[in-house]
């Protein structure tokens, strides 16, 4: 009887985990939103950089954007700050990721299991190095979908993710308030 009391407590609490704090605030907003000036400035510097990249990639005939750098752009523009907008952390996260999902490519193909394993060893990897970011699982993606050849890692991985980083640190310090980055390693 006692195992079953525990056993129903444990599912419990993880329902009412699964709530979040639904239950004590439906009504706020969990995000504070941004002065005016702050979304000026993400607005402009997203749009410079995401324009820059695509003209670059246009002008030297190269794959320099990929549909992750939308997302990556959220972060280094809209949420500068974050620990996972970093340099490090944009150019590491997608780097690795980018290795890591072309070796699982090239070992065991595409199967739904190698998606699972390239995603899941990226995230795995950039924990273990402090290069956390978001947008580099939807590398692995792309990656396993699009079966590129090792050119990649240069192309867009690298060269993508320098661009968007300097115009991130290029814009962002116009504004008086922003500051990136807080760090560079």
């Amino acid at each position: 009887m006692l195992h079953y009391k525990k056993a129903r407590l444990k599912w419990e609490s993880y329902w009412f985990k699964t709530l979040g704090r639904w239950q004590s605030c439906p009504l706020t907003c969990p995000v504070d939103r941004p002065h005016h000036r702050h979304v000026f400035w993400s607005w402009f510097g997203s749009f410079v950089a995401i324009s820059v990249t695509s003209y670059l990639a246009v002008k030297t005939n190269s794959p320099l954007l990929m549909a992750p750098f939308g997302a990556t752009s959220v972060l280094i523009f809209g949420v500068p700050d974050s620990p996972l907008a970093q340099p490090r952390n944009v150019i590491g996260g997608n780097l690795l990721a980018a290795i890591i999902s072309l070796i699982i490519l090239h070992v065991f193909g595409t199967s739904p299991v190698a998606m699972g394993m390239a995603v899941s060893t990226a995230i795995g990897i950039m924990q273990m190095t402090g290069t956390v970011h978001p947008p580099s699982g939807a590398v692995a993606l792309v990656v396993m979908m699009t079966k590129p050849d090792w050119q990649f890692l240069l192309t867009p991985a690298l060269e993508g993710s320098l661009i968007l980083v300097l115009c991130a640190v290029v814009f962002n310090n116009l504004a008086e308030e922003r500051t990136y980055p807080k760090h560079w390693f």
